[in-house]
């Protein structure tokens, strides 16, 4: 395993001369709009608790929020555009309010993603890899917004159903080259995209590992990878200790930091003041002579 947390000298540019600046691994801290996320379902659901949400994630060092409003857990129902749009687009103009953090939207409707960049968000999160919307290509390129095309079998809803892979990863990168390509042909600028492998959407336990074990595989494509293991269910399976989501402190710091020794350039976490934390005695032991 390659011992070292630095990365190529690569930034993407934001509006405002803003800049997500990949020489060190970022931090995207997750502001679930919903009732029904399996992480933290409904704590965040009501506009004043996101909002202090919001403030927590600032204040505990994050370099992104990202806001969704439709959740993804396994099985989850979908919900129509108004009422994610509903859920979110307060968030963001409040947020812009005070402050100007990288905002990420977390969805996968175009028009959704519209309204969100309108209100003041930089980023769009597709964890189709804009599969579900074709429109959303149009969206990303009109803006001129970095995207995050993420890898999943199926839906939210069927996606644990048996999910099966002969080659884990060269699946994945055939995904990812057919996704690039399919933006690029769009009209984004091949500058502008972000690579997820989608830990825990449509994987088994031995796939997870797998993908974190060897996300360098996804670094030839050039692109900044993310990676979302935060809380998720492999966890337990993996460590043999049952407990609640927001109890998977441990395995979710684990599987952070090996996914930055791997290539990992956005790690997107619920726990942000304790990955923050672990990022700075990385990167000091890094540097101590």
């Amino acid at each position: 395993m390659p011992m070292s947390i630095t990365h190529k000298p690569q930034a993407m540019t934001l509006s405002g001369n803003r800049q997500l600046d990949f020489r060190k691994p970022l931090v995207m801290g997750i502001l679930n709009a919903t009732p029904d996320s399996f992480s933290d379902p409904g704590r965040f659901f009501k506009f004043e608790d996101g909002i202090r949400r919001a403030h927590d994630i600032i204040d505990e060092g994050a370099d992104i929020i990202d806001i969704g409003g439709e959740s993804s857990r396994p099985g989850a129902q979908p919900v129509d555009a108004d009422t994610e749009s509903d859920r979110v687009i307060p968030l963001i103009d409040a947020i812009r309010e005070f402050s100007d953090i990288p905002i990420s939207i977390d969805t996968t409707k175009a028009i959704v993603a519209q309204k969100a960049i309108d209100a003041g968000a930089d980023i769009i999160n597709d964890i189709s890899a804009f599969r579900f919307d074709a429109g959303m290509v149009h969206v990303a390129a009109g803006a001129n917004v970095p995207a995050v095309l993420m890898h999943m079998l199926g839906t939210p809803k069927n996606m644990q159903e048996n999910p099966s892979y002969e080659d884990c990863i060269e699946e994945i990168k055939c995904f990812f080259r057919e996704q690039i390509d399919f933006c690029i042909s769009g009209g984004m600028d091949r500058d502008r995209l972000i690579l997820d492998p989608g830990i825990g959407f449509g994987k088994r336990p031995q796939d997870n590992l797998t993908i974190i074990k060897n996300l360098g595989e996804f670094k030839s494509f050039g692109y900044p990878i993310m990676v979302g293991a935060s809380r998720k269910s492999f966890i337990p399976s993996v460590s043999g200790i049952t407990n609640a989501a927001d109890k998977r402190i441990g395995g979710s710091l684990a599987s952070m930091i090996i996914s930055v020794y791997n290539g990992c350039s956005i790690v997107r976490v619920h726990d942000v003041a304790e990955t923050v934390e672990a990022l700075r005695i990385l990167r000091a032991i890094e540097e101590s002579i």
